[in-house]
């Protein structure tokens, strides 16, 4: 699949969430957040966050082709956590088993590992311009918006859970 540092993280965040999804299925049931929003008066439980990283990784890697299939002037992208589509799926998503929401993370964790493995340096240093944030490469969006942003979410789940419960 690659042996860079992304795909190292990726593979180390896709062992994380088999021991996390075993100790999520042993500790439920998990209540739904009363408020799951943008606002800080929100508070994600494990179902919030598992809808939001099934949704958030094949989001970002959509956003990805779309700066590499751009021709011309870079590719505007993205978007701000108060997108109500995206609400709207992690309200839906939330209510799923958790074995399904899990899955799905595992199933954007291969997508994402099989498309940078095809990538080459050129690719990933395209750049398109966020919504808020301006210019950001595909490897920007890569590091941040997927790996990143699943790690910090990993940490909440074993933050939940008392602990990190990576399997060996």
């Amino acid at each position: 699949m690659g042996d860079d540092e992304l795909d190292r993280r990726l593979v180390a965040a896709s062992r994380r969430l088999i021991g996390l999804g075993s100790a999520l299925q042993e500790g439920g049931p998990w209540a739904l957040a009363a408020r799951f929003d943008h606002s800080p008066e929100a508070a994600w439980g494990p179902r919030e966050i598992l809808a939001h990283l099934a949704e958030m990784l094949p989001y970002w890697l959509g956003e990805a082709e779309r700066i590499l299939d751009s021709t011309g002037e870079p590719a505007l992208f993205g978007r701000v956590s108060t997108d109500d589509l995206r609400l709207a799926i992690i309200e839906r998503d939330r209510t799923l088993p958790l074995r399904e929401p899990v899955a799905r993370v595992q199933a954007g964790i291969g997508r994402w590992r099989r498309r940078w493995a095809e990538l080459d340096p050129a690719s990933r240093d395209r750049a398109g311009v966020h919504v808020t944030l301006g210019g950001l490469t595909v490897t920007d969006i890569a590091t941040r918006f997927a790996v990143g942003h699943l790690e910090d979410h990993l940490d909440q789940l074993a933050a939940a859970l008392g602990g990190d419960l990576t399997p060996g």
